[in-house]
C-alpha cells in the first residue's frame, strides 16, 4: 500500500513538473516571438489613405492606434503612432504610419543603356613623376587618396579630365576643394616637371565619365520619371559610388548572353542602338539610378506594393534576355529584410528555361521589376556569385522615394 502511495505521489510530480515546463513554454513562446518581429519589423510604414496599417505575417499581427485617429497636424497630415501586438494580444514595438496616396507605375524590363558625366573627376590612381630631384608623386604628397571626388581647381569647377590637366599645365600650386565620401576638403597640390613627358604632372590617375547596360524598373505616368537598376553606379576600380554632374538614357539592343555558373556571374550581351537618348539621368543613389523618359514605355500600371504587403513565396520577374520585348520568368521570394536600406528580398529563379538559357541572374538584369500579386513590389540587383540562380531584390517602395523627391524639386 504504501508503494502505491508514493508511485502515485511520484507521477504526480511528474505530471505537475511537466504542466509548470508547459505553462512556461507557453507563456515565453509569445515573448520569444514578440522579441522576433520586434527587431526584424521597421518603424515607420506608408499607408495609402483611407486604410489602416495590415501586416502580411505568417502569425497574425494586428495594428493598434496609440493615439486618436482624429489628431491632426495644424499644417498637414502628421504619421500616427500604431502599436503592434502579436494574435492581437502581446505587444511587440510602437511604430509610425504615413499617409500616402496609391502610387500607379508601369513595370518595365526593357534594357537600357547609361552614359554619365561625374560631377568632379574622381581619383582611380597613382603614378611617379620623374622629376630633377628624383621620382615622387605630388597627388599623394598632397593628401588626396583613391576614391576622392576632385570638384574644384583654385576655386574654378572641373568637369573633366582635360579640366585638371589644363589647371596644372603652368606648374602653379592648385588649391582643390574635394569631397571625401561626404566631407569636403581643402588640398593644395603642386604639380612638378617631368622630364620623360616634357610637361608639369600631377601623379594622377582620374575618371570623368561612366557607361553601362542595366534594366529599366517603372515608369511613373504622372511625373514622367523612371527608376532602374536597384543599385548604384560604381565606378570599377575604386568601388566608390560615381557622382552624377550629368547624363542619359540610351535604347539598348540585346545580342546575346554569356551564363552564369557558380563561381562565374553570367552577363547580357548589348550594344547602343539609337542615336538620340531616350531620356535623361537626374540621381544615380544607392537604390538606382533615376531620371525622366521622353517617351512612355509600352504596358499598363499596375499598383506598386508597399513593404507590408509584400509575402514569401511565388513571383514573378520581367526582363529582356534576347533582342525582342520584355518577358516573365517565374520566381520565388524567399526571405525579407525591412531593416536594409537595398537587399530587401532574397530571389531565387525558378523558370525552367531562364535557367537553362541564362542560369538564373546575370548581369545587366539588374533592374528586372518583380511582380507579385498583381503588384509591383521591386527589382532585382546582384546575383549571388556562389549561385546565379539567387540575389538580392529591393523593394519597389524603396525605389520610388527617389523618384518621388526627384518630382519635388522640379515641382
Amino acid at each position: 500500500m504504501k508503494c502505491s502511495l508514493n508511485k502515485r505521489s511520484g507521477i504526480l510530480r511528474t505530471l505537475q513538473h511537466r504542466l509548470t515546463v508547459t505553462a512556461a513554454v507557453m507563456v515565453l513562446l509569445p515573448s520569444a516571438a514578440s522579441l522576433f518581429y520586434a527587431l526584424r519589423l521597421p518603424d515607420v510604414y506608408r499607408v495609402r489613405t483611407g486604410e489602416t496599417l495590415h501586416i502580411a505575417s505568417a502569425v497574425p499581427i494586428s495594428a493598434v492606434p496609440a493615439e486618436p485617429t482624429a489628431q491632426a497636424a495644424q499644417y498637414g497630415v502628421m504619421p500616427q503612432t500604431v502599436s503592434l501586438r502579436l494574435l492581437g494580444v502581446f505587444p511587440i514595438k510602437t511604430v509610425r504610419t504615413q499617409p500616402t496616396e496609391e502610387v500607379m507605375l508601369v513595370p518595365c524590363g526593357q534594357p537600357f543603356g547609361v552614359r554619365m558625366l561625374m560631377g568632379g573627376v574622381m581619383v582611380i590612381g597613382f603614378g611617379e613623376v620623374a622629376s630633377g630631384k628624383g621620382h615622387c608623386c605630388p597627388a599623394a604628397e598632397a593628401g588626396l587618396e583613391i576614391g576622392d571626388i576632385i570638384l574644384e581647381a583654385d576655386h574654378t569647377e572641373v568637369h573633366s579630365t582635360g579640366d585638371l590637366r589644363e589647371a596644372a599645365a603652368d606648374g602653379s600650386a592648385l588649391e582643390l576643394t574635394v569631397m571625401r565620401g561626404s566631407t569636403l576638403l581643402d588640398l593644395t597640390l603642386t604639380p612638378v616637371y617631368s622630364l620623360t613627358a616634357r610637361c608639369c604632372q600631377t601623379g594622377l590617375w582620374v575618371r570623368d565619365s561612366a557607361a553601362g547596360i542595366g534594366t529599366l524598373t517603372y515608369y511613373d505616368p504622372h511625373t514622367h520619371g523612371f527608376g532602374g537598376l536597384g543599385h548604384p553606379i560604381c565606378d570599377p576600380d575604386t568601388g566608390e559610388q560615381i557622382p552624377l554632374g550629368c547624363g542619359e538614357a540610351d535604347a539598348v539592343t540585346i545580342s546575346g548572353v554569356l551564363r552564369g555558373q557558380a563561381g562565374l556571374p553570367g552577363q547580357l550581351q548589348g550594344y547602343f542602338s539609337a542615336d538620340a537618348p531616350m531620356g535623361t539621368l537626374s540621381c544615380n543613389a544607392g537604390a538606382g539610378v533615376f531620371g525622366t523618359l521622353d517617351k512612355p514605355p509600352q504596358g499598363e500600371a499596375v499598383p506598386m506594393a508597399l513593404q507590408q504587403e509584400i509575402v514569401t513565396g511565388e513571383a514573378v520577374i520581367l526582363s529582356t534576355i534576347r533582342d525582342g520585348p520584355p518577358e516573365a520568368f517565374r520566381a520565388e521570394i524567399v526571405s525579407l529584410d525591412y531593416k536594409n536600406s537595398t537587399q530587401n528580398m532574397i530571389v531565387r529563379v525558378t523558370d525552367k528555361r531562364l535557367l537553362q538559357e541564362t542560369g538564373g541572374i546575370v548581369q545587366g538584369m539588374s533592374g528586372s521589376p518583380i511582380l507579385q500579386g498583381g503588384k509591383l513590389v521591386g527589382a532585382v540587383t546582384h546575383v549571388f556569385v556562389s549561385d546565379p540562380s539567387q540575389g538580392y531584390g529591393i523593394f519597389a517602395e524603396n525605389m520610388y522615394a527617389y523618384t518621388r523627391s526627384e518630382a519635388k524639386i522640379d515641382s
